[in-house]
């Protein structure tokens, strides 16, 4: 790894830590929610696929559209 490389990873990794734990506490959220949940919108095994491949979307899209109230 060149030293240009780390020090653009040191400038750079405040920002990106907390966008890294929002994405994971959000697909935790969605994943408990869509497995706790008896009916959503949609078979369950399709929302864990989309909660966990689209990382930061999937989340979002379950809690817009996949939850039956």
């Amino acid at each position: 790894m060149d030293i240009n490389n780390v020090a653009i990873i040191q400038k750079y990794l405040p920002l990106i830590i907390p966008v890294i734990l929002l994405e994971l506490g959000l697909m935790i959220a969605a994943l408990v929610d869509v497995i706790r949940r008896e009916k959503t919108k949609g078979p369950k095994w399709v929302w864990i696929i989309v909660v966990v491949a689209f990382n930061l979307l999937g989340p979002i899209a379950y809690f817009i559209f996949g939850r039956d109230e």
